[in-house]
């Protein structure tokens, strides 16, 4: 098995090639946006052409939500254009591929999870050219598998743990939004389940959803964050306040908790509750 990991130097691809180093029979090769122009159409297939690869994992993104908001095009081009540009090889090179979108492809308007039959309706420009993304691919290569998920966080990037961890450790005033719920994702955890889908007996295309167990606010999270880290004084002081209180240029969705009973049934993965892989995420970083 040979893989192509792009975005290789984010969360999930930089656990991916950890991952993927220590397991037999598979070589992974990474990109990242310094080594292969995802947007730049006869660069990609120059790429696929010469290297030849049995999968393509698919983590980059542009995931600046915000900044999106007024980058419009350069969104659309690495959310778009650039899985576009893989997807048309896929069935003439004869590789697979797996995915990885958004729960922002939701309006958080639901009051129970959110399964994959559920109907998208991004609220910003992030959401919406991940969900065009996803068209896209199944538009081009039927096959591909995709997986949505969510609130992304590891111990080597940086990302929402280490901002609460940094403001915490400069014993700073933190107000946090408590009314967007959904489920913190440990990258190391969505590596492995990735991996157990490319490596499964069998290729089983579609949509499936990806996040740890459990529920939260950022609020939540940014609590247990301080209190996992010994932090009791700083928790104890984070302040609740609502998105209306915190505006940012892109509207969030309220509620984007997902429902894995898919993944878990078809590929038997069992998935850590989130407060349990903090612990773990805590853990590494203090090795770190």
């Amino acid at each position: 098995m040979r893989i192509l990991i792009t975005g290789c130097k984010g969360q999930l691809g930089s656990e991916l090639m950890a991952l993927a180093a220590v397991i037999p029979k598979v070589e992974a090769i990474g990109v990242d946006i310094d080594s292969l122009d995802l947007t730049d159409s006869s660069e990609v297939e120059a790429f696929l052409r010469r290297e030849r690869f049995t999968h393509v994992v698919n983590c980059a993104a542009y995931t600046a939500v915000d900044r999106a908001e007024e980058q419009k095009a350069q969104c659309a081009a690495a959310n778009i254009a650039a899985v576009e540009n893989i997807a048309r090889l896929a069935d003439e090179l004869d590789f697979r591929i797996l995915h990885i979108s958004t729960d922002y492809i939701f309006d958080g308007m639901a009051c129970r999870p959110y399964d994959e039959s559920a109907k998208p309706n991004p609220l910003n420009v992030y959401g919406s050219t991940k969900r065009r993304g996803e068209t896209a691919l199944l538009g081009l290569a039927p096959e591909s598998v995709i997986i949505r998920t969510g609130w992304l966080y590891s111990a080597g990037n940086n990302n929402f743990v280490h901002t609460i961890l940094e403001r915490g450790r400069q014993d700073k005033r933190l107000e946090v939004v408590v009314d967007q719920t959904g489920t913190p994702t440990y990258a190391a955890d969505l590596a492995q389940a990735v991996m157990t889908v490319l490596t499964a007996p069998a290729w089983m295309p579609g949509i499936y959803n990806y996040s740890n167990e459990g529920i939260a606010s950022w609020y939540d999270f940014a609590v247990a964050i301080l209190e996992t880290a010994g932090m009791h004084r700083q928790a104890e002081a984070v302040v609740p306040v609502s998105s209306a209180d915190y505006t940012t240029p892109a509207v969030r969705p309220a509620y984007t908790v997902l429902d894995k009973s898919k993944i878990k049934a078809t590929f038997g993965i069992s998935i850590p509750h989130w407060q349990a892989s903090l612990r773990k995420c805590i853990a590494a970083i203090n090795i770190i």
